[in-house]
């Protein structure tokens, strides 16, 4: 009955459904208040107020430091729909779609319907996925690109073919597109798990026989280093041509990652139980599926390695050694591991399909892990949204759109003062703050209309600190509180 229930197409379209749902309303309701989200958003928004394409900023005008290709296709969308919003967000939710879509139909041709559904299930039903997929970053675009490289390389394996040339531009044009969405990550989550599947696959080569009878997973030097050198173009033009290029992105945000003095260090085994617990229960099964194999082979780890499809080993690699390479980097935060979980997930169908005696019939394991999954997935997402709408934690948010739909009626000349709620300039879809002094001078000349202040900033934009401001100028004022503090709105 267990099987059926997995093979039945309804159970698809039932899991597929509720991960659309999950993916699309996990960061409801939409803010930019946290994650450096606001960071990535300026980027775009930079792109198409000021034509910045190659090199943008922060809202506190220093220099951004991720590459430029999820801006352009976020400045793409915002042409079409007019919405920054789906701009912003919509370039991560197609990646987790498609993402999706890939895998399972990976795992479908190779392992059959029910590790699909099961591979796919684990992809979208843990506490990583639905935070990701409409959150205002790269990590979802990254991921998505890193999992077509490695499954391009898996079904190489898989299928015992050469490396053409046709291949070989495949990975150099989703190199490339890697290197253009976070730079040279890339290699922690690839590298390392080549560079171990080709040292088995060289000791597995009986004497003797051609190289080009056992599979690869090695695409060739030029991919690697022809897209490496489009990005090295890309930080050398950088440090060229843009003030604080250098000090920014090279020595803060590369270099700074390896070091324990810019970014606060974690220990090594930060990953590893963040992974557990994010990925759960999809971690536990994987865990007590490879203990059954081991225990059925008398926990003879030699004999499961040598037993084991160079595809499946690759999958091992694949997802291990990004895992390890990571956990080296003292710098870490959890969202940082996402990519190995899609080939986990693609590692938990292999373990499924039925190929090892010992696990002939896990189909009640698996029943019972996505029925749980789905309620802790569904229970913390449909948590969190509620407690989001709440807490008003897009009060920020609704703010700069009254404050935009006033101004836009009253014909407001208006400017925002500087503060560390970043979100606020683009709430207000404004390219810079100003400063307090600058925002005294220029509400004292009466080219201004309005101005959105924290009300301990107040004092120092007016007269001064015996002033009463908002008498004295019979001032109107909206209030949100805020993490930060208290936003008023002073108008004349």
């Amino acid at each position: 009955m267990t099987e059926n229930l997995l093979e039945d197409r309804r159970t698809l379209w039932i899991v597929a459904a509720l991960i659309v749902i999950l993916f699309t309303i996990a960061n409801l309701p939409w803010q930019l208040d946290d994650y450096d989200q606001a960071k990535q958003a300026f980027t775009s928004f930079e792109m198409v107020k000021e034509g910045h394409w190659f090199y943008q900023h922060t809202p506190h005008e220093r220099i951004a430091t991720k590459p430029p290709l999820v801006g352009w296709i976020s400045a793409a969308v915002f042409a079409v729909t007019r919405s920054w919003e789906i701009a912003w967000r919509l370039p991560s939710l197609i990646a987790a779609l498609a993402l999706a879509f890939v895998l399972f139909r990976a795992a479908k041709n190779a392992y059959g319907t029910m590790s699909a559904v099961i591979a796919v299930s684990a992809f979208g039903l843990n506490l990583l996925s639905p935070r990701l997929a409409t959150l205002v970053r790269t990590d979802m675009p990254l991921a998505f690109v890193i999992f077509l490289i490695g499954l391009l390389i898996w079904k190489k394996i898989r299928e015992g073919n050469e490396w053409k040339r046709r291949d070989q531009l495949y990975v150099f044009v989703l190199l490339t597109a890697a290197m253009l969405i976070k730079g040279p990550i890339v290699y922690a989550f690839l590298l390392p798990g080549i560079v171990v599947f080709q040292w088995h696959r060289g000791r597995a080569r009986p004497p003797g026989a051609p190289k080009t009878n056992l599979a690869s997973a090695w695409p060739g030097w030029w991919p690697w280093l022809a897209s490496l050198a489009i990005f090295l173009v890309w930080v050398a033009a950088g440090i060229r041509f843009q003030p604080g290029f250098y000090d920014e992105v090279v020595v803060r945000e590369f270099l700074g990652r390896f070091g324990e003095t810019i970014h606060r260090p974690q220990p090594f085994f930060f990953y590893l139980p963040h992974l557990l617990h994010r990925f759960a229960p999809w971690s536990v099964l994987i865990i007590a599926l490879a203990a059954i194999a081991l225990q059925s082979r008398n926990w003879r780890l030699r004999s499961v390695f040598r037993e084991m499809s160079p595809e499946t080993f690759w999958l091992l690699c694949w997802s291990v050694g990004g895992l390890i390479v990571m956990s080296l980097i003292p710098s870490k935060r959890v969202d940082r591991i996402f990519p190995v979980i899609p080939p986990l997930c693609l590692l938990l169908a292999a373990q499924i399909s039925g190929r090892d005696a010992a696990l002939r019939r896990p189909y009640l394991w698996t029943v019972a892990v996505l029925a749980v999954a789905i309620l802790i997935t569904g229970g913390y997402t449909g948590w969190k949204v509620i407690t989001g709408y709440r807490q008003h934690r897009d009060a920020l948010a609704v703010l700069g759109r009254d404050i935009r739909r006033e101004a836009e009626a009253r014909h407001w000349r208006y400017e925002v003062v500087s503060t560390q709620d970043e979100g606020l300039l683009l709430y207000l879809q404004k390219t810079h703050f100003i400063k307090p002094a600058y925002a005294a001078a220029e509400w004292k000349a009466g080219n201004l209309d309005a101005l959105v202040v924290l009300r301990e900033k107040v004092t120092a934009v007016m007269e001064g600190p015996k002033s009463d401001p908002l008498s004295h100028s019979e001032s109107n004022e909206r209030e949100k509180r805020q993490e930060h503090g208290e936003y008023v709105v002073i108008t004349r």
